[in-house]
Protein backbone atom coordinates (compact mmCIF):
# COMPACT_ATOMS: atom_id res chain seq x y z
CA UNK A 1 0.00 0.00 0.00
CA UNK A 2 2.39 2.46 -1.17
CA UNK A 3 2.04 5.95 -0.03
CA UNK A 4 -1.02 5.38 2.11
CA UNK A 5 -2.98 4.94 -1.28
CA UNK A 6 -6.18 2.68 -0.95
CA UNK A 7 -6.57 -1.13 -2.04
CA UNK A 8 -9.21 -2.31 -3.76
CA UNK A 9 -9.72 -6.11 -2.93
CA UNK A 10 -12.63 -8.91 -4.37
CA UNK A 11 -13.24 -12.31 -2.59
CA UNK A 12 -14.94 -14.78 -3.80
CA UNK A 13 -16.91 -17.26 -2.27
CA UNK A 14 -18.67 -20.44 -3.55
CA UNK A 15 -20.51 -23.89 -2.20
CA UNK A 16 -19.29 -25.35 -5.45
CA UNK A 17 -21.82 -28.64 -4.38
CA UNK A 18 -19.05 -30.80 -6.03
CA UNK A 19 -19.30 -34.94 -5.28
CA UNK A 20 -18.44 -36.59 -8.31
CA UNK A 21 -21.14 -39.12 -9.33
CA UNK A 22 -23.76 -38.02 -7.36
CA UNK A 23 -24.44 -33.83 -7.69
CA UNK A 24 -25.72 -33.13 -11.11
CA UNK A 25 -23.30 -31.87 -14.00
CA UNK A 26 -20.52 -31.67 -11.86
CA UNK A 27 -17.91 -31.17 -14.09
CA UNK A 28 -19.64 -29.28 -16.23
CA UNK A 29 -19.89 -27.01 -13.45
CA UNK A 30 -16.16 -26.89 -12.81
CA UNK A 31 -15.91 -25.97 -15.82
CA UNK A 32 -18.14 -23.11 -15.60
CA UNK A 33 -16.58 -22.04 -12.27
CA UNK A 34 -13.37 -21.79 -13.97
CA UNK A 35 -14.35 -19.60 -16.77
CA UNK A 36 -16.23 -17.50 -13.70
CA UNK A 37 -12.86 -16.91 -12.00
CA UNK A 38 -10.72 -16.48 -14.90
CA UNK A 39 -13.45 -13.71 -16.65
CA UNK A 40 -13.94 -12.11 -13.25
CA UNK A 41 -10.72 -10.31 -11.40
CA UNK A 42 -10.97 -11.53 -8.45
CA UNK A 43 -8.25 -11.52 -6.31
CA UNK A 44 -9.24 -14.21 -3.63
CA UNK A 45 -11.54 -17.32 -4.68
CA UNK A 46 -12.62 -19.26 -1.16
CA UNK A 47 -14.39 -22.80 -2.50
CA UNK A 48 -16.28 -25.39 -0.45
CA UNK A 49 -17.03 -29.07 -1.54
CA UNK A 50 -14.39 -29.26 -3.69
CA UNK A 51 -14.80 -32.63 -2.98
CA UNK A 52 -12.38 -34.60 -5.41
CA UNK A 53 -8.32 -33.29 -5.67
CA UNK A 54 -8.61 -34.18 -9.45
CA UNK A 55 -11.40 -31.45 -9.62
CA UNK A 56 -8.94 -29.24 -7.32
CA UNK A 57 -6.15 -29.72 -10.22
CA UNK A 58 -8.51 -28.93 -12.99
CA UNK A 59 -9.39 -25.71 -11.46
CA UNK A 60 -6.08 -25.26 -10.33
CA UNK A 61 -4.67 -25.87 -14.35
CA UNK A 62 -7.49 -23.19 -15.72
CA UNK A 63 -6.39 -20.45 -13.21
CA UNK A 64 -3.10 -21.08 -13.49
CA UNK A 65 -2.24 -17.43 -15.34
CA UNK A 66 -4.95 -15.49 -13.22
CA UNK A 67 -4.68 -17.23 -9.81
CA UNK A 68 -1.21 -18.97 -9.77
CA UNK A 69 -1.22 -19.43 -5.52
CA UNK A 70 -3.62 -22.19 -3.96
CA UNK A 71 -4.23 -24.70 -1.46
CA UNK A 72 -5.89 -27.55 -1.24
CA UNK A 73 -6.78 -28.61 2.41
CA UNK A 74 -6.98 -32.26 3.10
CA UNK A 75 -9.20 -33.88 6.11
CA UNK A 76 -10.85 -37.13 6.92
CA UNK A 77 -11.47 -39.98 5.18
CA UNK A 78 -12.87 -37.75 1.46
CA UNK A 79 -10.72 -34.53 2.10
CA UNK A 80 -12.04 -30.92 3.78
CA UNK A 81 -13.61 -29.63 -0.04
CA UNK A 82 -11.73 -26.63 1.46
CA UNK A 83 -9.67 -24.97 -1.43
CA UNK A 84 -8.12 -21.65 -2.19
CA UNK A 85 -6.99 -19.78 -4.96
CA UNK A 86 -4.98 -16.46 -4.77
CA UNK A 87 -3.31 -13.64 -7.31
CA UNK A 88 -1.23 -12.82 -4.19
CA UNK A 89 1.32 -15.25 -2.58
CA UNK A 90 0.25 -17.87 -0.39
CA UNK A 91 3.32 -17.80 2.52
CA UNK A 92 2.13 -20.26 4.99
CA UNK A 93 -1.74 -22.60 4.92
CA UNK A 94 -2.47 -24.47 8.20
CA UNK A 95 -5.94 -26.68 8.67
CA UNK A 96 -7.95 -27.10 11.95
CA UNK A 97 -9.96 -30.15 12.02
CA UNK A 98 -13.04 -29.64 14.21
CA UNK A 99 -13.27 -31.83 17.09
CA UNK A 100 -17.34 -33.08 16.49
CA UNK A 101 -18.55 -33.41 13.59
CA UNK A 102 -21.14 -35.55 13.04
CA UNK A 103 -21.90 -39.05 13.70
CA UNK A 104 -19.78 -42.31 10.80
CA UNK A 105 -23.21 -44.48 11.19
CA UNK A 106 -25.35 -41.36 9.35
CA UNK A 107 -23.75 -42.28 6.09
CA UNK A 108 -26.22 -40.45 3.71
CA UNK A 109 -25.20 -37.35 5.65
CA UNK A 110 -21.47 -38.06 4.84
CA UNK A 111 -20.74 -35.01 6.75
CA UNK A 112 -18.37 -37.24 9.16
CA UNK A 113 -16.33 -38.38 6.54
CA UNK A 114 -15.31 -35.12 5.11
CA UNK A 115 -13.73 -33.96 8.10
CA UNK A 116 -15.21 -30.57 8.27
CA UNK A 117 -12.54 -28.11 9.30
CA UNK A 118 -11.38 -24.31 8.83
CA UNK A 119 -8.03 -23.75 6.45
CA UNK A 120 -6.18 -20.99 6.69
CA UNK A 121 -3.30 -18.96 4.70
CA UNK A 122 -1.30 -16.01 4.85
CA UNK A 123 -1.54 -13.92 2.08
CA UNK A 124 0.45 -11.16 1.06
CA UNK A 125 -1.31 -7.82 -0.45
CA UNK A 126 0.77 -4.98 -1.36
CA UNK A 127 2.61 -5.11 1.77
CA UNK A 128 0.56 -6.33 3.91
CA UNK A 129 -0.69 -9.94 5.92
CA UNK A 130 -3.56 -11.27 5.40
CA UNK A 131 -4.67 -13.89 7.00
CA UNK A 132 -7.80 -15.09 4.80
CA UNK A 133 -10.09 -18.16 6.11
CA UNK A 134 -12.54 -20.72 4.61
CA UNK A 135 -14.43 -23.07 6.11
CA UNK A 136 -17.58 -25.39 6.02
CA UNK A 137 -19.64 -26.37 9.10
CA UNK A 138 -21.93 -29.09 9.71
CA UNK A 139 -25.36 -28.85 7.57
CA UNK A 140 -28.28 -28.88 9.43
CA UNK A 141 -30.85 -30.94 7.48
CA UNK A 142 -33.64 -30.82 9.32
CA UNK A 143 -34.42 -26.77 11.22
CA UNK A 144 -37.43 -28.54 13.57
CA UNK A 145 -35.84 -31.93 14.58
CA UNK A 146 -32.37 -30.55 14.20
CA UNK A 147 -29.66 -33.18 16.18
CA UNK A 148 -26.91 -31.51 14.49
CA UNK A 149 -27.38 -28.22 16.50
CA UNK A 150 -24.70 -29.04 19.48
CA UNK A 151 -21.87 -29.99 16.70
CA UNK A 152 -22.44 -26.88 14.64
CA UNK A 153 -22.77 -24.82 17.94
CA UNK A 154 -19.22 -26.39 19.04
CA UNK A 155 -17.99 -26.38 15.65
CA UNK A 156 -18.56 -22.02 15.69
CA UNK A 157 -16.97 -21.85 19.09
CA UNK A 158 -13.83 -24.01 17.83
CA UNK A 159 -13.75 -21.33 14.70
CA UNK A 160 -13.84 -18.29 16.75
CA UNK A 161 -10.74 -19.42 19.22
CA UNK A 162 -9.30 -20.47 16.22
CA UNK A 163 -9.73 -17.24 14.02
CA UNK A 164 -8.60 -15.34 17.40
CA UNK A 165 -5.43 -17.17 18.42
CA UNK A 166 -3.95 -17.14 14.95
CA UNK A 167 -5.34 -13.56 13.52
CA UNK A 168 -3.74 -11.67 16.23
CA UNK A 169 -1.05 -10.12 14.00
CA UNK A 170 -2.97 -10.12 10.84
CA UNK A 171 -3.38 -6.31 9.16
CA UNK A 172 -6.87 -8.12 7.76
CA UNK A 173 -8.39 -10.87 8.69
CA UNK A 174 -11.25 -12.85 6.03
CA UNK A 175 -13.42 -15.68 6.25
CA UNK A 176 -15.69 -16.77 3.67
CA UNK A 177 -17.55 -20.11 3.81
CA UNK A 178 -20.55 -22.60 4.17
CA UNK A 179 -21.44 -21.86 7.60
CA UNK A 180 -24.88 -24.03 7.96
CA UNK A 181 -25.92 -20.95 10.47
CA UNK A 182 -28.71 -18.23 9.91
CA UNK A 183 -27.77 -14.84 11.14
CA UNK A 184 -28.92 -14.78 14.21
CA UNK A 185 -28.39 -18.57 15.05
CA UNK A 186 -26.24 -18.88 18.47
CA UNK A 187 -22.98 -20.02 16.95
CA UNK A 188 -23.46 -17.04 14.38
CA UNK A 189 -23.86 -14.59 17.03
CA UNK A 190 -21.35 -16.03 19.38
CA UNK A 191 -18.87 -16.51 15.82
CA UNK A 192 -19.21 -12.92 15.22
CA UNK A 193 -19.01 -11.30 18.89
CA UNK A 194 -16.33 -12.94 20.18
CA UNK A 195 -14.00 -12.69 16.68
CA UNK A 196 -15.46 -9.06 15.51
CA UNK A 197 -15.74 -9.64 12.07
CA UNK A 198 -18.37 -8.41 10.49
CA UNK A 199 -20.36 -9.76 8.05
CA UNK A 200 -20.37 -8.28 4.21
CA UNK A 201 -24.02 -7.96 3.75
CA UNK A 202 -24.61 -6.57 7.03
CA UNK A 203 -22.65 -3.41 6.60
CA UNK A 204 -22.10 -3.15 2.96
CA UNK A 205 -22.38 0.06 0.74
CA UNK A 206 -24.29 -1.56 -2.05
CA UNK A 207 -25.61 -4.75 -2.72
CA UNK A 208 -27.07 -6.58 -5.87
CA UNK A 209 -28.25 -10.39 -5.32
CA UNK A 210 -31.20 -12.21 -3.99
CA UNK A 211 -33.88 -10.30 -1.51
CA UNK A 212 -32.57 -10.71 2.16
CA UNK A 213 -29.14 -11.83 0.62
CA UNK A 214 -30.26 -15.55 0.52
CA UNK A 215 -27.72 -18.50 -0.75
CA UNK A 216 -30.18 -20.77 -1.05
CA UNK A 217 -32.75 -20.31 -3.04
CA UNK A 218 -36.10 -22.27 -4.74
CA UNK A 219 -35.61 -20.73 -8.42
CA UNK A 220 -32.55 -22.95 -7.97
CA UNK A 221 -33.22 -26.18 -9.64
CA UNK A 222 -30.72 -27.65 -7.60
CA UNK A 223 -32.21 -26.83 -3.95
CA UNK A 224 -33.91 -29.30 -2.18
CA UNK A 225 -37.10 -27.22 -1.91
CA UNK A 226 -38.01 -29.23 1.90
CA UNK A 227 -34.60 -27.53 2.68
CA UNK A 228 -36.34 -24.44 2.46
CA UNK A 229 -39.79 -24.68 4.28
CA UNK A 230 -40.69 -22.32 5.78
CA UNK A 231 -38.40 -19.93 4.46
CA UNK A 232 -40.02 -18.58 1.47
CA UNK A 233 -37.14 -16.40 0.10
CA UNK A 234 -34.46 -18.79 0.90
CA UNK A 235 -32.13 -19.20 3.75
CA UNK A 236 -28.97 -17.37 4.11
CA UNK A 237 -26.29 -19.52 5.57
CA UNK A 238 -23.01 -18.14 3.03
CA UNK A 239 -20.77 -15.33 3.92
CA UNK A 240 -17.74 -13.14 3.58
CA UNK A 241 -16.87 -12.03 6.81
CA UNK A 242 -14.06 -9.49 7.40
CA UNK A 243 -12.07 -7.08 9.73
CA UNK A 244 -8.95 -4.13 9.95
CA UNK A 245 -6.47 -3.69 11.86
CA UNK A 246 -5.43 -0.92 14.09
CA UNK A 247 -2.86 -0.29 10.60
CA UNK A 248 -5.35 -0.72 8.05
CA UNK A 249 -9.06 0.12 8.24
CA UNK A 250 -11.74 -1.92 5.95
CA UNK A 251 -14.76 -1.42 4.60
CA UNK A 252 -17.12 -3.36 2.48
CA UNK A 253 -17.86 -1.04 -0.72
CA UNK A 254 -20.45 -3.67 -2.96
CA UNK A 255 -21.57 -7.05 -2.17
CA UNK A 256 -23.10 -9.43 -5.17
CA UNK A 257 -24.70 -13.02 -5.41
CA UNK A 258 -25.44 -15.09 -8.25
CA UNK A 259 -29.25 -15.42 -8.27
CA UNK A 260 -29.68 -18.71 -9.27
CA UNK A 261 -29.09 -19.20 -12.92
CA UNK A 262 -25.68 -18.80 -14.69
CA UNK A 263 -25.73 -16.41 -17.79
CA UNK A 264 -25.60 -18.12 -21.26
CA UNK A 265 -25.44 -21.19 -19.49
CA UNK A 266 -28.17 -24.53 -18.94
CA UNK A 267 -27.88 -24.86 -15.25
CA UNK A 268 -26.47 -22.66 -12.42
CA UNK A 269 -22.79 -23.13 -10.86
CA UNK A 270 -24.13 -24.69 -8.16
CA UNK A 271 -26.59 -25.02 -5.53
CA UNK A 272 -25.85 -22.33 -3.28
CA UNK A 273 -25.37 -19.17 -4.90
CA UNK A 274 -22.05 -17.22 -4.81
CA UNK A 275 -20.88 -14.73 -3.09
CA UNK A 276 -18.59 -11.68 -4.33
CA UNK A 277 -17.34 -8.66 -2.28
CA UNK A 278 -15.40 -5.72 -2.97
CA UNK A 279 -13.22 -4.76 -0.01
CA UNK A 280 -11.45 -1.21 0.31
CA UNK A 281 -8.38 -1.03 2.38
CA UNK A 282 -6.52 1.55 3.70
CA UNK A 283 -3.60 2.26 5.44
CA UNK A 284 -3.98 4.66 8.82
CA UNK A 285 -2.10 6.10 11.52
CA UNK A 286 -3.08 4.05 14.69
CA UNK A 287 -4.24 6.40 17.43
CA UNK A 288 -2.52 6.75 20.42
CA UNK A 289 -3.56 4.70 22.96
CA UNK A 290 -6.08 2.78 20.90
CA UNK A 291 -6.64 -0.82 22.58
CA UNK A 292 -10.28 -1.79 21.64
CA UNK A 293 -10.57 -4.59 18.41
CA UNK A 294 -12.37 -3.60 15.53
CA UNK A 295 -15.90 -4.28 14.79
CA UNK A 296 -16.33 -4.96 18.53
CA UNK A 297 -19.16 -2.68 18.11
CA UNK A 298 -22.70 -2.82 17.90
CA UNK A 299 -23.97 -3.70 14.80
CA UNK A 300 -27.82 -2.60 13.57
CA UNK A 301 -28.23 -2.94 9.77
CA UNK A 302 -30.31 -5.39 7.45
CA UNK A 303 -31.59 -7.69 10.33
CA UNK A 304 -29.53 -7.90 13.69
CA UNK A 305 -28.18 -6.34 16.41
CA UNK A 306 -24.74 -7.75 18.46
CA UNK A 307 -23.97 -6.25 21.78
CA UNK A 308 -21.84 -6.72 24.21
Amino acid sequence: MPGGRPVRLRVFSLNCWGIRYLTQHCAQRYEMIGELLSREEHDLALLQEVWSEKDYLFLKKTLACTHPHSHYFKSGVIGSGLAVFSKHKIHDAFLYRFSLNGYPYMVHHGDWFGGKAVGMVIVSICGLMAHVYVTHLHAEYCREKDAYLPHRVVQAWELQQFVRHTSSGADVVILGGDLNMHPQDLGNRLFRLYTGLQDCYAVTDKFDGCDDGVTLIADNPFTNKKELIPFEKGIRIDYILFKGSRKVSVKCESLSTTKGSAPGKPFPYSDHEALSAELLLQEEEEPEGAGTPRGRASLQHRGYVITH
